[in-house]
């Protein structure tokens, strides 16, 4: 611990206790009795909104109602998706507070300038936060740095700075938020057997009756895993490959749309949704929460655990460089809500986690715990996140347990170095 992280660690009262303590005796200050800053800050902070803006999977209406019941202050979410998270944070900078942002999008918007580093100080459960995220490590072993491994864009040297620092600082680039290791969905009452490996995306058993999600940075890597395991292709490093690499990865895509493979190129997590559920797609590019959708609606669909392991990827909410004051405090304040157990339980019921795992247990039943972090066989019915049932009492969650789970990480979701020849070639699969 720094010795910046000390000195806020013996803090007797965060301004957060200020406020509810505030709110509690109608307005007196705490202790002395009489009005003062502190008292005057809980008063003003009431008239503060606190704009989210982030991917429809994270930045969820529920989750702005309940911040702003807790909090005492408006935070609301805007919706938008990964390119348009970029071009709003660099050309609309002052229209959000915070952005709720992807790891690899990191490497886009900090050159810009537009978001200041995260006072490490300021967050008061830093140093429970998972070492995924803040060492690269997890289970005491170094996380696969195949990709944009959390730890490589984790730190800055200066609040300001527009560049990343190798090692820890006192300058966080965001405040780490939900993360999870997707792999492949699949409609096993439909396809009949057992699936195991990256490379049945490409079985042309499944021709017509599969589908790859449209975003160039994610959807490649879905791509590149399974042009692997089925023996087309060997990279050097499958999350920052060459143009050779690229250019034979998008010409197999091509070759199997031509071929009528691809039923959909899918672009927003309620397409993927509508295609499983449907029927039309029996084995697709998928995220976690769009097979709980897909289970709420009674369907059979299934998240595999596959041998050559999963992709993992992370978010983290940046606050804006515009925010300072009495709304960059609010900011703070919800950042720590963030982090205190609400959100991390009302994620997990998505298939996600929260980066302080411990503090989503106090808001999820024994069964739901034992479900989603401990691996265990449901002892009830377990739920969405907004009350639909997504599993019987018995059944197992995809994958495992937390441990197992990113135990299995092989790559993570990137913004490679040849980007602007990825998407000038993913074009081309489009318009193919």
């Amino acid at each position: 611990m720094s010795k910046k992280q000390a000195k806020h660690m013996s803090k007797k009262l965060s301004r957060r206790s200020v406020l509810k303590g505030a709110a509690a005796t109608g307005g007196l200050a705490v202790g002395a009795g009489v009005i003062g800053a502190p008292t005057i800050w809980a008063q003003n902070i009431k008239d503060i909104t606190i704009n989210h803006t982030g991917m429809s999977y994270s930045t969820i209406i529920e989750i702005a109602r309940q911040a702003s019941e807790d909090l005492g202050f408006k935070v609301e979410m805007s919706v938008t998706d990964h390119t348009g998270l970029i071009n709003r944070m660099t050309n609309e900078p002052t229209a959000l507070d915070v952005a709720d942002s992807e790891i690899w999008q990191t490497k886009a918007y900090v050159p810009q300038g537009v978001t200041q580093a995260v006072d490490i100080s300021r967050i008061d459960m830093w140093d429970k936060i998972t070492p995924i995220y803040t060492e690269g490590k997890f289970a005491g072993k170094e996380v696969s740095r195949e990709g944009d491994a959390p730890f490589e864009i984790m730190y800055r040297e200066s609040k300001d700075a527009t560049s990343f620092h190798d090692g820890p600082t006192d300058w966080a680039t965001f405040m780490p938020g939900v993360y999870n290791a997707d792999t492949l969905g699949i409609r096993p009452d439909l396809i009949g057997r057992p699936i195991e490996s990256w490379a049945e995306l490409f079985n042309p058993e499944f021709a017509g009756k599969a589908a790859i999600q449209n975003i160039p940075t994610i959807g490649i890597m879905d791509a590149i895993m399974a042009m692997e395991a089925a023996g087309f292709q060997t990279y050097g490093d499958r999350g920052n490959p060459t143009r050779e690499e690229i250019g034979a990865t998008i010409d197999k895509l091509i070759e199997l749309k031509r071929a009528g493979h691809w039923r959909a190129l899918w672009n927003s997590f309620d397409e993927s949704v509508n295609l499983m559920a449907a029927g039309e797609v029996v084995i697709q590019s998928m995220w976690s929460p769009a097979v709980t959708a897909v289970r709420s609606q009674g369907k059979n669909v299934e998240y595999v655990h596959l041998k050559e392991g999963l992709r993992g990827w992370g978010n983290g909410l940046a606050l804006m460089s515009h925010l300072d004051g009495l709304k960059l405090d609010a900011a703070y304040e919800y950042l720590n809500w963030y982090l205190s157990g609400w959100m991390g339980g009302f994620i997990a019921k998505q298939g996600y986690y929260i980066s302080v795992p411990e503090t989503a247990q106090s808001f999820l039943s024994d069964n739901e715990w034992g479900f989603f972090y401990g691996g265990r066989e449901a002892s009830d019915v377990i739920t969405s996140p907004t009350g639909e049932v997504t599993n019987q009492a018995g059944e197992m969650r995809d994958g495992g347990s937390y441990e197992d789970r990113f135990a299995q990480v092989a790559v993570w979701n990137n913004l490679m170095d040849e980007a602007d020849f990825l998407f000038s070639k993913w074009n081309e699969f489009n318009s193919a």
